[in-house]
């Protein structure tokens, strides 16, 4: 069972954006939506208030709780892919429909809820043992939005110029 996972305060539609992250992501589903018993600051007693739903198998918690918070890019998800096509399949889904795209392979989804998608090498060109090509890779991965993989791996072995 696991002990700690994150609470996503959503005005209300938790519900929808459960269902939407659970359709794009494997190993994601709804598990539970609660209904409030009562009236809330939120809304009236029979209104979906909590959703339990599963992220790549990590627990997650959606709150409809109202206007008066919103998400910011100081706490986002981080997606790693196993490669190009699935960085392109999930940018394209979460930017669609009043996401926004942003640097470094950030971005916003519809809800204003922030991600990463970020594909599994380029960790691993960060990480090279041979510093300049960690440079190269990093300064590459710093001039995009979404991150190009072909791009970054020519940048990251690219020789320095005369």
């Amino acid at each position: 069972m696991q002990r700690f996972y994150p609470c996503l305060w959503f005005d209300g539609n938790a519900e929808e954006a459960a269902n939407f992250y659970a359709s794009l992501l494997p190993d994601s589903h709804v598990d539970r939506v609660w209904r409030s018993p009562a009236e809330t600051p939120s809304g009236p007693a029979g209104m979906v208030l909590i959703v339990d739903f599963t992220l790549l198998g990590s627990r997650v918690q959606g709150l409809n709780g109202g206007p008066e918070f919103a998400f910011s890019e100081a706490v986002s998800f981080v997606v790693e892919c196993d490669g190009q096509a699935e960085v392109d399949r999930l940018w394209d889904a979460m930017t669609a429909d009043r996401g926004e795209p942003g640097p470094c392979g950030w971005l916003k989804d519809r809800y204003g809820l922030s991600w990463q998608i970020v594909p599994r090498e380029l960790t691993e060109l960060m990480d090279d043992p041979d510093p300049e090509r960690a440079r190269r890779a990093m300064e590459a991965m710093l001039q995009m939005g979404k991150i190009e993989l072909d791009e970054l791996r020519r940048a990251a072995d690219a020789a320095s110029a005369p």
